[in-house]
């Protein structure tokens, strides 16, 4: 006859708790031996009894597979979260990004378009931005024009003093023109001597003098 299945459930008598134990847990290291050998597994093994002592087993370095034991808890509780500089930049990217959309919607609105989202008080504020953009490019115009006109009239004034230099430069040309025939002249009539001639060199000093300034 087969044995009889013992049921799953604490046993009372004492001496027969402490005999079922030792049994169960040297068959329990028997296996755990076997497992690690057959499988090529890291098995390690710890019992405390009812007394308090302690009994284990380990098929590396218990304090190695207890290492990795909690390496592996604090993963599966808490998943890699994503740096903090990446969590910032992707939280600047959707900020600019709903700001190019808010810019980009603002100026069809500016163009005349995509209109039919706006309220009455929403027409009234884009009427005010378009007549102040309005006001503002009349008012730069106006300016360009002004100094294109005030540049104009710069030009006009330096052309006008060119062209009365050109004169007075040819009235100058003349008038040493006119002293060269002259000096000429008197050099043909007057004698001769010491005096006249260091009048005519003084005569002739003074035209050179106003030639070189021409």
């Amino acid at each position: 006859m087969g044995r009889e299945k013992i049921k799953i459930k604490k046993i009372d008598n004492v001496m027969a708790r402490r005999v079922t134990f030792s049994k169960r847990r040297r068959g329990l290291i028997k296996k755990a031996q076997e497992l690690s050998v057959l499988c090529d597994a890291d098995v390690s093994l710890i019992i405390f009894s009812a007394t308090g002592k302690l009994y284990e087993f380990s098929s590396s370095s218990m304090e190695d597979t207890l290492t990795r034991y909690v390496l592996h808890s604090n993963i599966v509780e808490k998943p890699v979260q994503p740096c903090l500089s990446l969590q910032k930049d992707s939280s600047n990217l959707e900020m600019l990004r709903k700001e190019v959309n808010d810019k980009a919607y603002k100026l069809r609105q500016m163009k005349g378009e995509d209109l039919e989202r706006l309220d009455v008080e929403g027409l009234r504020q884009l009427e005010k931005k378009l007549e102040a953009g309005l006001s503002l490019v009349i008012k730069t115009e106006s300016f360009l024009s002004f100094q294109e006109e005030r540049a104009s009239t710069k030009i006009n004034e330096l052309q006008g003093k060119e062209a009365q230099l050109i004169k007075e430069n040819k009235q100058l040309k003349q008038k040493v023109s006119s002293v060269d025939i002259a000096l000429s002249e008197n050099s043909c009539m007057i004698p001769k001597t010491n005096n006249s001639c260091m009048i005519l060199e003084k005569n002739l000093c003074f035209a050179w003098r106003i030639k070189a300034c021409e």
